[in-house]
């Protein structure tokens, strides 16, 4: 099935006179008729559910469909985006192991590198997403486990190059993970460019509607673990706290990953989709195809108008000709970038701050990748601690704005911004 399809079909088939529409399957627990039926589950020698902890039949199917979506072997759902980059990182890092990232990433997941894991004896190197292949090979170290990026940064809309990426985390013997959110397979499958690991926050385009918070991981089952069994010994060695199982050897490089991922982490973390939230991303996923193009469409057209207009000193957008990015968005993202325009004022923090006041139809929010247009001035709000000076460091100038183009007519998102415009 080509795209368009699966997002509509993909991941749960029904049988005669079963649900058409996926079933919300809320429920704890499963009953067995006997302990042997049961002790199977826990050997993993057979499939099923009995506790919903671990997996669920609504979780499943939806993640099924995500998986079939990025064209890899398999996939789960986790209770958000950061869960589902935390899991597929420490999944395969342990204390002691070190991790190369683009520093062009969500705030929130550069944190969870950079702070929370280190606690946990995990180092980290960032480099930039445009260095050179010697810059990038040279941050790789003899315990570097993973290479980490972002097809497009949130908020910076950098482009990862992931073939480069790609090239050299292969050439060093470890996976290269992708967090697509911004992206979607719609536009982008990261796996067709030699990505290994794919993860979204869901709560984004995949839900699109502000309903749910939530985060997938997909496998593309082609890293080969066992070629690298030294550097991987949770995936190559019997895992004790699940029966002496070599996940490797017994799910082969398809299955590995998701299931150590499910029986182990899942097991102990305890991140968890709950199963309604999951029928919520399937319902978002089932538009997908038709709202990423809406949203590009606007945020292409909305970018063009900032780009000439005599208020505004520059527009971050990769659909734009001249944009840093504009090559690499060719390449890897043909068929369009994503909603989302970052932009600054040349009237300052100011400008930005009368801006905001004076939208009537892009709502201020913290959010991203809504059905409707959302709006926010990082300076007054996320990081109103900052300075302007300390702003600057961060990339995030007092003056920039991000705008998360909705759905909506883009003459009306135009005729918003400028009216708001007029005020600055």
């Amino acid at each position: 099935m080509k795209i368009n399809t699966i997002c509509v079909q993909g991941g749960y088939t029904p049988g005669n006179g079963e649900p058409r529409q996926i079933p919300i399957i809320q429920s704890t627990t499963f009953k067995y008729d006997t302990s042997e039926d049961m002790g199977k589950l826990f050997d993993l020698e057979a499939e099923g559910y009995f506790y919903t902890r671990l997996q669920n039949p609504t979780n499943d199917m939806v993640a099924n469909k995500i998986a079939q979506l990025e064209g890899g072997t398999a996939g789960m759902l986790t209770s958000s985006g950061q869960a589902a980059n935390f899991f597929a990182l420490f999944n395969i890092c342990s204390c002691g192991d070190h991790i190369v990232s683009s520093g062009s990433i969500y705030g929130g997941t550069f944190n969870l590198i950079s702070v929370t894991m280190a606690k946990m004896g995990i180092e980290v190197t960032f480099v930039e997403p445009d260095c050179s292949e010697e810059e990038l090979n040279s941050a790789f170290r003899p315990n570097t486990k993973a290479v980490f990026g972002e097809t497009i940064a949130n908020p910076a809309l950098t482009v990862l190059d992931i073939e480069k990426f790609a090239k050299a985390a292969h050439s060093h013997g470890v996976p290269l993970i992708v967090d697509n959110t911004f992206a979607t397979p719609v536009n982008c499958r990261p796996i067709e460019w030699g990505a290994d690991i794919v993860t979204h926050s869901t709560t984004k385009y995949m839900d699109g509607h502000g309903a749910t918070v939530g985060g997938a991981i997909v496998d593309s089952g082609k890293f080969d673990w066992m070629a690298h069994a030294d550097k991987f010994p949770g995936l190559c060695t019997p895992d004790e706290s699940y029966h002496g199982i070599t996940y490797a050897e017994k799910f082969g490089k398809e299955g590995a990953f998701i299931t150590k991922c499910t029986s182990q982490l899942m097991r102990d973390f305890g991140s968890i989709q709950s199963p309604q939230n999951a029928f919520y991303i399937n319902l978002g996923l089932e538009s997908l195809h038709v709202r990423v193009k809406r949203h590009c469409e606007n945020a292409q057209a909305v970018a063009e108008y900032l780009s000439g207009h005599e208020k505004v000193a520059y527009v971050i957008y990769s659909g734009l000709p001249g944009d840093k990015y504009y090559d690499a968005a060719r390449k890897y993202l043909p068929n369009g970038i994503c909603g989302v325009v970052s932009f600054g004022l040349k009237g300052g923090r100011e400008a930005a701050s009368i801006f905001m006041r004076s939208l009537k139809l892009a709502a201020i929010e913290t959010h991203v990748a809504d059905a409707r247009t959302c709006c926010l001035n990082p300076a007054s709000s996320t990081h109103r601690q900052m300075n302007d000076e300390q702003l600057k460091a961060a990339g995030v100038p007092a003056e920039l704005v991000r705008l998360s183009c909705g759905i909506e007519d883009k003459d009306d998102l135009i005729a918003d911004l400028a009216q708001a415009l007029e005020k600055c």
